[in-house]
């Protein structure tokens, strides 16, 4: 119920702010025509948001026969959370990260990089698989996709208003109650930040859940904190080449690399949510109050190395998964 009452008031609220973009444009024909999208907009996000992020990053769906240790895995943890089998895709990108998405547990896909399967070990993986799957659980991908959609479309109607008013569009719109050329420049700024905001409204405690029912379906939690170390790394040193508005569906943030994106991360602190995993107190910052030192874990995970060095067995496999898929 709390899900669905944060879907139908984020929908509310993107509505809202369309209509108030449409005021600004065009006075109030344009709040008529801005209500009128909205309301398509809607509708078209709950029943198309899976299929429009799935194609924006070229994700192609694999069988058991052609990945079929990745079902294997996607199939248990399916079956410890009682819940249906959801479609399995990879994403043809080097840098490793997974998001889950789809409109309910019926409809789920959870979609995985070239990248996660090549550099990340059985354990590392089915840490990841199991915190997508947590989402699913959790019924959090609705609402993770619609905000996905209605970000992009946000973003859309920016960069349409700043063109209409460099070539002076909107002036006709000043005697009609618009703000005319005037609100075509204010609606190109204020747009990419209701974005943005949009994004940050998804609870980020829904991340740090997440992650702990992740860990209680994958059997441990020391496989999804090893991945989420070596994924924050590789972000770093790697970053993905993704759309803004989806940056939130992401295990790890994939713009983290990016330094002016980073200021708007959607994600906790990696080291918090590592550091929750492995039941240690996350570093005191320098100068901060001293915390006692917590046990070190048994085993350090070594750093991750230069993609396309070392661990020749997750990368065989996952060009072996690659390799049918372009056949």
């Amino acid at each position: 119920m709390g899900n669905q009452f944060r879907t139908a008031f984020l929908l509310a609220i993107m509505t809202v702010f369309v209509i108030f973009i449409g005021r600004l444009i065009g006075g109030r024909g344009g709040m008529v025509v801005a209500f009128v999208f909205a309301i398509g907009m809607n509708f078209f996000s709950y029943w198309f948001s899976d299929k429009i992020v799935l194609r924006m990053y070229r994700a192609q769906e694999v069988t058991p026969d052609q990945a079929p240790e990745l079902h294997q895995m996607v199939a248990t943890l399916a079956q410890r959370a009682n819940l249906p089998m959801p479609r399995v895709y990879i994403i043809p990108k080097d840098a490793p990260n997974a998001f889950a998405t789809g409109r309910n547990p019926e409809h789920a896909v959870l979609a995985v990089t070239q990248g996660l399967l090549k550099l990340m070990r059985r354990d590392e993986i089915m840490g990841v698989l199991a915190h997508e799957m947590a989402h699913v659980n959790n019924r959090d991908i609705l609402i993770g996709s619609i905000a996905a959609t209605m970000a992009g479309a946000i973003m859309m109607l920016a960069s349409m208003a700043r063109w209409a008013a460099i070539f002076g569009g909107g002036r006709s719109n000043d005697d009609n109650g618009g703000l005319g050329g005037i609100g075509l420049l204010v609606m190109s700024i204020i747009a990419p930040i209701g974005a943005m905001i949009i994004q940050m409204a998804i609870s980020r405690s829904r991340e740090y859940q997440a992650d702990a029912t992740g860990a209680q379906l994958a059997g441990s939690s020391s496989g999804l904190a090893d991945a989420l170390e070596k994924l924050g790394n590789y972000s770093r040193q790697l970053p993905m080449n993704a759309n803004p508005s989806t940056a939130h569906m992401f295990i790890v943030n994939p713009l983290s690399g990016r330094s002016m994106m980073s200021l708007f991360s959607t994600h906790p602190p990696m080291e918090e949510r590592i550091a929750r995993l492995r039941g240690i107190q996350p570093q005191a910052p320098a100068g901060g109050p001293k915390t006692p030192k917590a046990p070190a874990p048994p085993t350090a995970p070594t750093p991750p190395k230069p993609p396309g060095a070392g661990e020749s067995a997750g990368t065989d496999r996952g060009r072996a998964i690659w390799d049918q898929l372009s056949k």
